[in-house]
């Protein structure tokens, strides 16, 4: 039987057959250069599928005439990077903090480099720009519990805090509440006192009795790390108590539970994951960046290769 389709009085086209309201649908052919372009982009597809990879497999893909790889590619043009870089590398590896200071070529790299990788492995834990965390230092201060020179923040750099390096820093603060070495009453007092003594003083208000009972607890307990005077000692990592300065925070409560708990954390060690030129960017960076202390320049470095781990350079 013959399709007798209606043909539309205005425009004279076929219609499908369709209908709604009233409307009729027109059977209008597509455009030449769309099926044109539409044939063209299947036989494209079926090119990319025999050149390039493409199809998943049960244990792998279908990897394609040409065999390219972007893993591979990426991969090569990384190992081209370092190669590139490694001179620098070298360079800064067995440079003093006199070389540094009068290279500007070797400053820049060094600052460039070091901010690439705090970027990728020290931001997630110290923030942008250092600015920290509760339970991770500040660094863009000029409060340094082990040291500010370059030479320790290098060191701390390479063997971490409490970690699981042979040389690593280590100290730990006693727990005296959950550990039962001192009663609720004189951690609130020993509490008061700390404040008392440290530049947190006038916005948290000691009270005077409770801080003379907590002076005698804290000579007792506290003075052999933290000094008589509060001071620290950095060779033990025990931070200053006259600043205003608190890993955990500075509140009372805050102040109070770490008398109480003791909590410290852990820094990774780096150098068994960069070489010595990258740990030597990474610490001229962090000691720009928290207002460094001076040091006599430290001895060379063994020759630097290259770092896999490590992020180009900006």
């Amino acid at each position: 039987m013959a399709d007798k389709r209606e043909r539309d009085e205005i425009s004279g086209t076929e219609t499908t057959g369709h209908e709604w309201d009233g409307l009729r649908e027109l059977d209008t052919p597509l455009p030449r250069w769309w099926l044109y372009v539409f044939y063209a982009t299947i036989l494209a597809s079926v090119v990319y599928w025999v050149l390039m990879p493409a199809w998943p497999l049960a244990n792998g893909y279908t990897t394609g005439i040409l065999n390219w790889s972007d893993r591979d590619n990426v991969r090569a043009e990384v190992q081209q990077l370092e190669a590139s870089r490694l001179p620098m590398f070298e360079r800064l590896g067995q440079a003093s903090v006199t070389d540094i200071a009068a290279d500007p070529d070797l400053q820049e790299f060094a600052r460039a480099a070091g901010a690439s990788v705090f970027g990728d492995y020290c931001r997630t834990c110290h923030g942008a720009g250092g600015a920290g965390a509760p339970g991770f230092p500040v660094l863009a201060d000029d409060v340094w519990t082990w040291g500010g020179t370059l030479a320790d923040i290098e060191r701390t750099l390479r063997v971490g805090i409490r970690s699981d390096h042979p040389e690593t820093r280590m100290s730990q603060m006693p727990a005296y509440g959950r550990d039962n070495l001192l009663s609720a009453a004189q951690i609130g007092d020993v509490t008061e006192y700390v404040i008392s003594v440290s530049a947190a003083r006038e916005r948290l208000s000691p009270d005077p009795a409770a801080a003379a009972r907590g002076a005698i607890v804290y000579q007792e307990q506290c003075s052999l790390c933290h000094g008589p005077s509060g001071a620290g000692d950095r060779t033990q990592g025990a931070p200053s108590l006259l600043d205003d300065v608190w890993v955990y925070g500075g509140s009372r409560e805050e102040i109070r539970r770490q008398v109480e708990l003791g909590r410290g954390g852990v820094m990774p060690a780096w150098e068994a994951r960069f070489d010595a030129g990258t740990i030597r960017a990474l610490a001229y960076y962090v000691h720009e960046m928290g207002g460094g202390e001076p040091d006599a320049p430290p001895p060379p470095l063994p020759e630097a290769t290259p770092a896999a781990a490590t992020a180009p350079a900006q």
